[in-house]
C-alpha cells in the first residue's frame, strides 16, 4: 500500500519540527486531492500556504531557529544572505529551494490567486504550474531531510502523485471502486495506481474489482501483453503499474479518479 503520512512523518521529524512537518504534509495532500478534483482556485490559494511552512522549515533547519510564524520573505532574506551562517550543507540545497518557493508566491499573487478580480477566472494551466513545482518542493525536502533507508525516499518520491484517490473507497480492509461506468481493466489500473509499488496480488484484484471473475482475468492478460505493457507481474506474484500504466491513468484515465 502507499506510503502513509504518519510513515512520512516519522522519517521527517527530527530533524524537522514536527507541527510544521504535520502541516506540509497536510497541504500537500490537500493541494494535490483538490487538484485531481480540478478545484481550480484552492489549489493557488493552497500553493502559497505550502510555500510559508516550507520556508518556515528552511529556515528552522539552516538557522537553527524555530519561529512557526516568521514571514516567508524573512525566511528566504536570511537563506540568501551571504553574511551569516548556514547549516544546511550543501548550501545550494536550501538556496534552489527558496529560489522556487519564490517563485510560486510570486506567480500565485501576481496572476491573481489572492486578489481575484471579475476579468480573472482560475484555470487548469496555471493551477497545473503551481502543482507541479510544489510537487518538486516537497520531493525535494524529502531528499533533504528524510533520515530513513534511502531506497525507502525514492519511493516515497515515486508515490507523491497518489495519496488521494476519490473513486476508490475504503471500508475496513475492502477497496472498492466507486464508479459504476468502469470496465474491468480500468478498474484494475485505478487499483494498481492507488496501491503503488507494492501493487496488489491476483487475490487481491479478485476482490477488489466488481466484475466476473473471467473478465477480471481476460484483462489482466490484456494489460500484462506485449501489445499493452502496462501492467507487470512482479516475482512475488504481485501485479504493479509499469511506467506506461502509470502514464495512461495520468492522462487517459485522469477524469476517472473522480468520485462521479
Amino acid at each position: 500500500m502507499l506510503i502513509s503520512r504518519a510513515t512520512l512523518l516519522s522519517q521527517l521529524v527530527p530533524p524537522l519540527d514536527g507541527q510544521l512537518a504535520q502541516a506540509l504534509i497536510d497541504e500537500f495532500v490537500s493541494q494535490e486531492k483538490r487538484f485531481i478534483q480540478r478545484d481550480w482556485e484552492p489549489s493557488q490559494l493552497d500553493g502559497g500556504q505550502f510555500c510559508e511552512i516550507l520556508a518556515r522549515i528552511v529556515y528552522h533547519q539552516d538557522s537553527g531557529v524555530l519561529n512557526s510564524s516568521k514571514k516567508i520573505e524573512d525566511c528566504t532574506a536570511y537563506i540568501e544572505n551571504d553574511q551569516v551562517q548556514h547549516l544546511v550543507n550543501p548550501r545550494h540545497d536550501a538556496i534552489h529551494l527558496v529560489k522556487v518557493l519564490k517563485t510560486i508566491y510570486k506567480f500565485r499573487s501576481q496572476r491573481g490567486a489572492v486578489h481575484i478580480s471579475p476579468n480573472y477566472k482560475p484555470n487548469h494551466m496555471d493551477s497545473k504550474a503551481i502543482v507541479d513545482m510544489v510537487h518538486w518542493a516537497f520531493s525535494e525536502t524529502l531528499r533533504i531531510f528524510w533520515n530513513g533507508d534511502r531506497d525507502q525516499v525514492a519511493t516515497a518520491i515515486r508515490e507523491l502523485l497518489q495519496f488521494d484517490i476519490p473513486a476508490i473507497g475504503k471500508f475496513e480492509d475492502l477497496l472498492m471502486v466507486q464508479r459504476t461506468d468502469l470496465s474491468a481493466a480500468e478498474e484494475i489500473l485505478l487499483l494498481l495506481h492507488y496501491a503503488g509499488e507494492g501493487g496488489f496480488s491476483r487475490r487481491d484484484l479478485g476482490r477488489y474489482v466488481l466484475h466476473d471473475p473471467p473478465r477480471i482475468t481476460e484483462a489482466l492478460q490484456t494489460l500484462v501483453s506485449s501489445a499493452s505493457r502496462q501492467v507487470v507481474p512482479l516475482p512475488s506474484g504481485r501485479y504493479r503499474l509499469t511506467d506506461l500504466g502509470s502514464a495512461y491513468v495520468k492522462e487517459k484515465l485522469a477524469d476517472k479518479l473522480l468520485l462521479g
